[in-house]
């Protein structure tokens, strides 16, 4: 499990590498939904997400010996980057594997970087080729979200969330595989109990939703989701554990919603944000929450998207 001490602890190692990245909220949003909304704009963050956060923890507490061994992950495709970057940096070998439903913007970048593979139509299966790959080359993996450094790396967003709006009533975070909620969950739940979590998880692919609601991990048959950065056809048990101990609720968001939030994050906020990045906005100006009158603080994940893809489904 992941404990506050250590997202505390990983603050203080990755603190100096990372944006604290700034909150929004507008006025007119506010008077419209009736709430105070919010934005924690990761989509700001260096790499362009979240997800770089939680790498720097886990590299860094990589011994000698594993780093030169080489580094490899699977993405579909902000891990990857959060992965390539910090190895960049470091001068590691990194090796990213990705499905074939990846953006081409985001392959681009990361063919800057690292060696890539497209392999597999969905996350999972480039999952299981990267793990095998690992094995065979003796390379060291760095799961996107079943890891408990990955997952405190994570939660250090949870304790600016805390910083910078004291008063939230609420905070809610769009779920992929579940390390960005477990660690924000475990950073705000063990610090003011009171703050409700909600998750936001794609209606195509509703995995940790629906894990959630069996109390067991199972894998999907299929995904179908315009969110590929949320687009996870399986959690893991340790994601799931701290979910289930501390969630006040999860929804679930349509393709529809997510492209009505990215045009509204744009038109009200002037901010660019991918599919899976605006899911939380979504939920709450979709009125899922069942939330009014609060003070609501909405994560923002990753602005990791092309003008292309941003105009095809903001137009």
């Amino acid at each position: 499990m992941v404990a506050l001490k250590d997202i505390r602890n990983a603050y203080r190692k990755i603190k100096k590498d990372i944006y604290p990245t700034p909150v929004l909220t507008r006025d007119f949003v506010n008077r419209q939904y009736g709430n105070r909304i919010t934005l924690k704009l990761e989509n700001l963050q260096r790499s362009g997400a979240f997800k770089i956060r939680g790498v720097l923890n886990k590299i860094g507490s990589l011994t000698r010996r594993d780093r030169d061994k080489g580094i490899i992950c699977a993405t579909s495709g902000n891990h990857g980057l959060g992965v390539a970057y910090v190895s960049h940096w470091e001068n590691l070998k990194a090796s990213v594997i990705v499905p074939e439903s990846t953006p081409e913007h985001k392959i681009a970048r990361l063919k800057k970087l690292a060696a890539v593979t497209i392999t597999g139509q969905t996350f999972l299966e480039s999952y299981r080729y990267a793990i095998k790959k690992a094995e065979e080359e003796n390379l060291t993996f760095i799961h996107p979200f079943a890891d408990p450094l990955i997952i405190a790396g994570q939660g250090t967003i949870g304790l600016e969330v805390m910083e910078q709006v004291p008063d939230a009533d609420c905070v809610v975070v769009p779920i992929g595989g579940g390390g960005l909620i477990a660690g924000i969950l475990t950073a705000i739940k063990e610090q003011n109990p009171s703050v409700r979590v909600i998750g936001v998880q794609a209606e195509g692919a509703a995995a940790v939703f629906s894990a959630w609601k069996s109390g067991r991990v199972k894998e999907l048959k299929k995904i179908n989701t315009i969110a590929e950065g949320i687009a996870v056809k399986k959690t893991e048990e340790i994601n799931l554990s701290i979910i289930s101990k501390y969630i006040d609720d999860i929804v679930l968001v349509n393709d529809d919603d997510i492209r009505f939030a990215m045009k509204t994050a744009f038109d009200e906020y002037k901010v660019v944000v991918e599919t899976a990045g605006v899911a939380s906005l979504a939920a709450v100006i979709r009125g899922k929450t069942g939330l009014l009158g609060r003070k609501i603080v909405s994560v923002i994940t990753g602005g990791n998207i092309s003008l292309d893809q941003f105009i095809l489904h903001t137009a």
